[in-house]
């Protein structure tokens, strides 16, 4: 009986690996992907306050973003080259767009399209390194500073569109996601300290430029005690219930600084302080382990793939899932200031969540024909 049962068991599991490498899906990063959403739903119940329309919402949001993961990896590698410019051309417009016509709480990031509403900067971080790829492709690397200026002209020209939204969080992602792919390309050392040098050089006047809650962000960053009821609330009570967690946690839904509270944003940005506070050390050791084995293994697929277009893109949305994770971490403990960057796949909110497994889905799909490239 019980060998019957382990028979049933493998060839289940067969033709569930059959059926995702038939949908040139690899199986382990879509397990993987698939335990991660899970952990996400169960924290999302507690940081929600039980809440089943929320997880419900979250459910759907997941089936949405699975669905454009699966259809992504379909499109073959020569039709990603075609749309790509287009895709970048109107993605720039579509913030256009929203700085005249967008909605949002004290930013217009959004542009409301009746039954969605919908963000172009997240469609940015797909878009760009795309066109970077594709320009990049069949080029002498590294890029020399012909390609470099061109490279910052596209680069530039959207990051600049989103801090004006204002939305500095998702610019600084957007900025990242390119540089990423040109560090990929092959960029020197001396080129990466001069534009940093440059970026230091222009600090004050970046300063200068920023809004006044944006300073106060990074003021309350350096000294968060200096206004502990004002500006330094969020970052201090995150660091309270990641400690008070300690090393095995409260127990799922018995974290109090979320559930009386005191947590901004529990749901949201903050999610990961509600698994510390009810997990403790050793269930967010556990989940970063699953984040590591993500981001092992698409690094694996895009490693495998023998076109340079195909390496370059896969490695820089590999990378942005990476920048997702560490500005999160960073944020919620004190490392860096609170940008607004939700915990990939963790927290409450579709475009983020879509436009992840959306990357996941071209890399998976450029790996599925790694032999016919190249």
């Amino acid at each position: 009986m019980r060998t019957l049962a382990v028979n049933k068991l493998r060839a289940a599991d067969s033709l569930l690996v059959r059926s995702l490498s038939t949908l040139r899906l690899d199986p382990v990063l879509v397990v993987m992907l698939a335990v991660l959403m899970g952990v996400g739903l169960l924290v999302l119940y507690s940081a929600g306050e039980r809440n089943p329309d929320l997880v419900w919402r979250q459910s759907v949001r997941f089936g949405v973003g699975l669905a454009v993961m699966v259809g992504l990896a379909q499109v073959p590698p020569r039709l990603l080259r075609l749309w790509g410019p287009w895709l970048y051309l109107l993605t720039v417009l579509a913030l256009i767009a929203a700085l005249i016509v967008g909605v949002g709480r004290g930013a217009q990031r959004w542009l409301d399209l009746g039954l969605i509403r919908f963000q172009p900067s997240e469609a940015m971080k797909l878009a760009l390194p795309l066109m970077l790829a594709i320009m990049l492709d069949r080029r002498p690397l590294p890029p020399d500073w012909r390609m470099l200026a061109v490279a910052s002209a596209l680069i530039g020209l959207p990051v600049a569109l989103i801090v004006v939204q204002p939305d500095l969080g998702t610019a600084v992602l957007v900025a990242l996601s390119g540089l990423c792919l040109l560090f990929l390309a092959g960029l020197g050392w001396r080129v990466i300290l001069t534009l940093a040098a440059g970026l230091a050089a222009s600090a004050p006047l970046i300063w200068l430029r920023l809004h006044d809650y944006q300073r106060e962000r990074i003021l309350t960053f350096l000294d968060p005690e200096s206004d502990p009821l004002g500006q330094g609330w969020n970052i201090i009570q995150s660091k309270i219930a990641v400690g008070s967690g300690g090393m095995t946690g409260k127990g799922w839904l018995g974290g109090s600084q979320s559930h009386l509270e005191f947590l901004p944003e529990p749901h949201t940005d903050f999610i990961l302080s509600v698994a510390a506070e009810e997990f403790g050390f050793i269930g967010v050791a556990v989940l970063l382990v699953i984040y590591a084995a993500i981001i092992l293994r698409a690094l694996f697929l895009a490693s495998q793939c023998r076109d340079t277009f195909a390496r370059l893109l896969s490695g820089a949305l590999v990378f942005m899932f990476f920048v997702y994770l560490a500005v999160n971490a960073g944020m919620v403990s004190g490392l860096l200031p609170v940008v607004g960057v939700p915990l990939p796949l963790i927290s409450y909110g579709g475009t983020s969540a879509v436009t992840l497994l959306a990357g996941f889905g071209v890399v998976m799909g450029l790996y599925s024909r790694r032999r016919f490239m190249g």
